[in-house]
């Protein structure tokens, strides 16, 4: 009859289990913050920084799209930016598509070495 012992403790009532307290919260929490501080905290801050550049594009500035091309600033539109690659080449491309304002000069630098190196 001794078999009937184990049958005897499985019907008894189980434990009352206790709900997780502020320490059962802590790991879910803690893999939140880090994902917010690696992941979208950053990508946030660039879209704003590219979001400001953007804004601050004027006629003339030398910039490079995500295509990366190289070129001038001829034309600004709300949605499109007209830019010079090349003389009296002209492209047009979203303004999003704007990833570079590149410094002064680096458009005059590059097609006078491509213009060197066709000789």
């Amino acid at each position: 009859m001794s078999f009937f012992i184990s049958d005897a403790m499985a019907a008894a009532a189980p434990a009352a289990q206790q709900a997780p307290g502020i320490e059962g919260m802590l790991f879910p929490l803690g893999i939140l913050l880090f994902f917010y501080f690696m992941f979208l905290r950053p990508q946030s801050k660039r879209a704003k920084e590219k979001k400001e550049m953007l804004s601050k594009m004027q006629k003339g500035a030398e910039v490079v799209t995500s295509g990366g091309i190289l070129g001038k600033v001829v034309e600004l539109g709300d949605n499109f930016v007209k830019i010079e690659v090349s003389d009296n080449v002209f492209i047009q491309v979203q303004r999003q598509s704007v990833e570079n304002i590149m410094p002064k000069g680096t458009y005059k630098a590059v097609t006078k070495k491509i213009s060197t190196n066709k000789v």
